[in-house]
């Protein structure tokens, strides 16, 4: 992966437009996929890739290339995130959109074949809870765990992404996980 990043991102800065649509095409799914459970909003998701890929356009230049281009465009994504999260008023329900089950994982929606009806729905349903819950949580926990457990970046591309001290993630995520226990513990 590493290898193709390279090779887009080298061509991409000399010009080559087919390139650049080629890197769309290898992120767009999981920018989005970022951006709909850090703000719960498909339509806000859909702006902040669209941002995110201005954004890399036009900032291309001065992308370095010692740093992974996946850590420079996540850092890039969660902080339009991260910036729509600070301008939503205080009262905007973190809940909003919750039962719009387009976000969900397309795998998720595929039945294996000893699954039943019953089991689909337990299933289902606990899939909502766990995603209620980390939707409750603190915006700081929120996008790490976000970035720790549904985009499986590992703690150092968190540090990198964020640009906080690996020792700070880990700190974070230790706590987003006691927070997501204590709040899932009397329902599962």
């Amino acid at each position: 992966m590493d290898q193709i990043e390279n090779r887009l991102t080298k061509l991409a800065l000399n010009g080559d437009q087919q390139a650049f649509g080629e890197i769309v095409e290898l992120y767009k799914d999981k920018i989005y996929h970022l951006g709909y459970r850090m703000l719960s909003n498909r339509h806000e998701a859909e702006d902040v890739v669209q941002e995110t890929f201005l954004r890399v356009f036009k900032s291309l230049d001065r992308f370095d290339p010692n740093q992974k281009f996946s850590t420079w465009i996540y850092r890039i994504a969660t902080n339009l995130c991260i910036d729509r999260l600070r301008k939503r008023k205080a009262t905007y329900s973190l809940d909003a959109d919750m039962n719009d089950q387009e976000g969900m994982d397309g795998y998720s929606l595929i039945p294996s074949d000893d699954r039943t009806p019953e089991s689909e729905l337990m299933i289902s349903e606990t899939k909502q809870l766990i995603y209620d819950a980390i939707e409750s949580l603190p915006a700081k926990y929120k996008s790490v765990m976000i970035l720790r457990y549904l985009q499986d970046l590992s703690l150092q591309e968190i540090s990198d992404v964020l640009g906080m001290p690996v020792t700070t993630i880990k700190t974070r995520v230790h706590r987003g996980r006691e927070f997501l226990r204590k709040k899932l513990e009397p329902k599962l």
